[in-house]
């Protein structure tokens, strides 16, 4: 990996339905990482997402016709950066959960030795966020699993916020899973069995700038059998190969 400096970084922002906190949430990723490339892949959002992203003038917005899902829309995010020759894409999400400024300490990750994917991690000993309930207990049992699989310790694997060398923009540019939980919890899966190197640096969640989170007790038990599921369609599929 080269010099931090030298990186052509691409900033993706999968966004569906995020008028409220886009413009704010660009405005700070401007402002802390100027130097870095911004995409908002506009995930066929039925509000004023687009327009208003592109009203800022930070960021070049691709537009899908459809609502793909977070992995649908990082895919395309991924062909974009690969097409564009970009050393590193590092996903940030719409709603502003994801602090900008430890987007160096996931560059500093990738520079720093062989990792290839890094994951920005709660639950890594930095800010207080906290689940409770069979949402914790899900994450616990996907970190569990998920660490023997990459062969490294992972405390949170449904992190969205990540930093992608080369070779993942390369993997995920054509073999990206767009099922619930699979731009996280599977994309690691075929990560590792593509033979790429994972770690993770711990960062501070925020809550969201807009919107309404979804979680209730219901939705939690909910995401448990949906996350078990994830991981369990993850260990069936075919090992990708780079170059395949």
């Amino acid at each position: 990996m080269n010099p931090s400096h030298d990186l052509r970084v691409l900033v993706v922002l999968p966004a569906w339905n995020e008028a409220a906190a886009i413009a704010a949430v660009l405005e700070e990723v401007a402002t802390t990482l100027p130097s870095m490339d911004v995409l908002v892949v506009n995930d066929g959002s039925t509000d004023s997402t687009s327009a208003v992203a592109r009203a800022t003038g930070h960021a070049t917005v691709l537009d899908l016709p459809l609502n793909l899902g977070v992995g649908g829309a990082m895919r395309a995010g991924y062909k974009y950066a690969l097409r564009q020759r970009y050393d590193v894409a590092v996903q940030l999400d719409a709603d502003g959960q994801h602090d900008p400024a430890a987007v160096p300490r996931l560059l500093a990750a990738l520079n720093d030795g062989d990792a290839d994917l890094v994951i920005g991690a709660r639950f890594a000993g930095t800010g207080t966020y906290v689940v409770a309930g069979p949402r914790r207990w899900a994450m616990r049992l996907l970190s569990s699993s998920l660490s023997r699989i990459v062969g490294t310790r992972l405390t949170d694997t449904t992190s969205g916020f990540k930093a992608s060398g080369r070779r993942a923009i390369e993997l995920f540019a054509r073999d990206y899973p767009a099922e619930y939980l699979g731009d996280t919890v599977e994309a690691l899966v075929i990560a590792a069995r593509a033979g790429l190197n994972v770690t993770q640096v711990g960062v501070e969640m925020r809550e969201r700038a807009a919107g309404t989170p979804s979680h209730n007790p219901f939705k939690a038990a909910v995401y448990l059998g949906r996350a078990v599921l994830a991981l369990a369609v993850a260990l069936t599929r075919p090992i990708s190969r780079r170059g395949a």
